[in-house]
């Protein structure tokens, strides 16, 4: 798979789940959703405040991950195109945060315990972290640092496709069971991404620095 098939394939997920969202939540009454289900089922669970996080988690985490993908793949070449990349970088940084900080109220109220919520908890705090990296590394004007902490900013952004696409597989293979599904898809939603995106990266320097070698040996 090449390249633009790949980009083509992060668009087309990131659009998917943000129009799921959507539907799910926007559209239709979120008391009706599975999810929601399960939580009332709980003597201990309280909708209010935690449905208002919720509502806040899903705009800003829907934010970010359709901008993601725009700041990624399009070039900001050209003046329009820099106040466009720098307006959505504005939004996405501002995304991120406030749906982190809210995550981590709903990290502590996760469906499946400590478990769910411990794999949440640092999801979040590593999603802050990588992005306030990336504007930092932008700040000194090191705009190669930039790109690699905003990929592994989005790979983080990402786990939200990647959880809905790993819990079906993880409820049928435990037998219809939720909660232990839920329990594993808390680190499996983020962790290979990360994994992934950090092989990546380190590939492409290794790549670089072939090709840096490779010039100074010409050159001398």
């Amino acid at each position: 798979m090449g390249k633009s098939s790949v980009r083509a394939l992060v668009i087309v997920l990131a659009l998917a789940i943000g129009a799921y969202a959507v539907y799910q939540y926007g559209l239709n009454n979120p008391l009706t959703t599975d999810f929601i289900k399960k939580k009332l089922r709980s003597p201990d669970f309280h909708l209010e405040p935690w449905i208002y996080f919720l509502y806040i988690h899903i705009a800003t985490a829907l934010l970010a991950l359709v901008i993601g993908p725009i700041q990624l793949f399009l070039k900001p070449s050209g003046m329009k195109r820099r106040r466009r990349h720098l307006l959505l970088g504005y939004v996405y940084v501002l995304s991120i945060t406030i749906s982190g900080l809210v995550n981590l109220f709903l990290a502590w109220h996760a469906t499946g315990g400590w478990v769910s919520g411990l794999g949440f908890f640092l999801l979040d705090v590593l999603w802050i972290a990588a992005t306030f990296m990336a504007v930092h590394k932008i700040s000194i004007n090191d705009v190669q640092a930039h790109k690699e902490w905003m990929l592994r900013s989005f790979a983080l952004t990402f786990a939200a496709v990647t959880l809905r696409l790993w819990l079906p597989l993880l409820i049928a293979l435990n037998h219809g069971s939720f909660v232990p599904a839920y329990q594993i898809v808390a680190w499996l939603c983020w962790i290979p991404n990360l994994i992934f995106i950090e092989t990546l990266i380190r590939l492409r320097w290794k790549r670089g620095t072939r090709r840096y070698n490779g010039i100074s040996r010409h050159i001398r």
